[in-house]
């Protein structure tokens, strides 16, 4: 099945770099991939504060589930992988101005996003989810939050900020650049509550015991993907491929069973 899927690649990329430019715009001069060859290095844009995504351990090295896949990644490219560290709304800026190769970072794909960045097949899916102090036990649904004077936490840029913005039209937002500092503010009494991806909420829950609550239910099912410079087509049927081959392999199931099935990692990584 790789080889059929290598070969499907090639010809693939040979189509497409059979002309530098198409009518529709798309360009393989230059491509992120001849790019990353020609370097000898992939650099990765990533913001870490994500659990289990994209952490840091306390030597300052990047852990997570996509550290681990944009390791397979560079393996694949027999290129070595840096990483460099963004807020999240920083990631795409750094994307489009040529500082970072690819952003891997628990990035939902979005219509807007997809405008000013070019998205691989998604490599995991998940929600947004509601997470309440312990102590409020009543709490069921956002809806009962949706009411003047209460404060709604999320991550500033991020897919669950602007759901919040849409669905909450009586509540505050309130806006910080990464999830822990959401969380934290909720454990002050800054926030009633938070909006973030279900595994980060589920994480947090994990390190914080009974101090939280994650409501039932997820509001949004999500779509998470590798994103590279606009219409950089070469890079996305690359990615593609490796993407086919890598998810349920024995390196991703392993890598998914470390961060998502167990909590032995939680005392090896720190907040940012």
């Amino acid at each position: 099945m790789k080889k059929w899927l290598t070969a499907t690649l090639m010809i693939a990329v040979l189509l497409v770099a059979g002309c530098s430019k198409d009518a529709g715009g798309v360009t393989t001069e230059n491509s992120t991939l001849q790019n990353v060859a020609k370097n000898k290095k992939l650099v990765i844009g990533m913001s870490p504060g994500y659990f289990p995504f994209d952490m840091k351990d306390p030597n300052g090295d990047f852990v997570g589930y996509d550290v681990d896949t944009a390791n397979a990644i560079g393996e694949w490219l027999k290129v070595d992988v840096e990483y460099k560290q963004f807020t999240f709304d920083g990631l795409v800026p750094a994307l489009q101005t040529g500082e970072i190769d690819m952003i891997l970072a628990g990035m939902t794909i979005r219509g807007d996003r997809a405008l000013v960045v070019s998205f691989s097949n998604p490599y995991y899916k998940t929600g947004q989810a509601l997470m309440v102090p312990a102590k409020d036990t009543s709490t069921k649904s956002w809806e009962e939050l949706d009411v003047k004077g209460k404060k709604i936490a999320v991550g500033i840029g991020t897919t669950g900020a602007l759901l919040a913005k849409d669905l909450f039209k009586n509540a505050e937002i309130m806006d910080f650049e990464e999830f822990p500092s959401a969380a934290t503010a909720m454990a002050q009494g800054q926030a009633d509550a938070v909006l973030y991806d279900e595994p980060a909420i589920a994480v947090w829950k994990l390190r914080n015991g009974d101090q939280v609550r994650a409501v039932e239910g997820l509001i949004s099912s999500e779509n998470l993907g590798i994103a590279v410079k606009k219409n950089d087509i070469e890079t996305i049927l690359w990615l593609n491929s490796f993407l086919a081959n890598y998810i349920d392999s024995p390196a991703e199931l392993a890598s998914r069973n470390k961060w998502f099935e167990t909590s032995d990692w939680l005392n090896e990584v720190v907040e940012e």
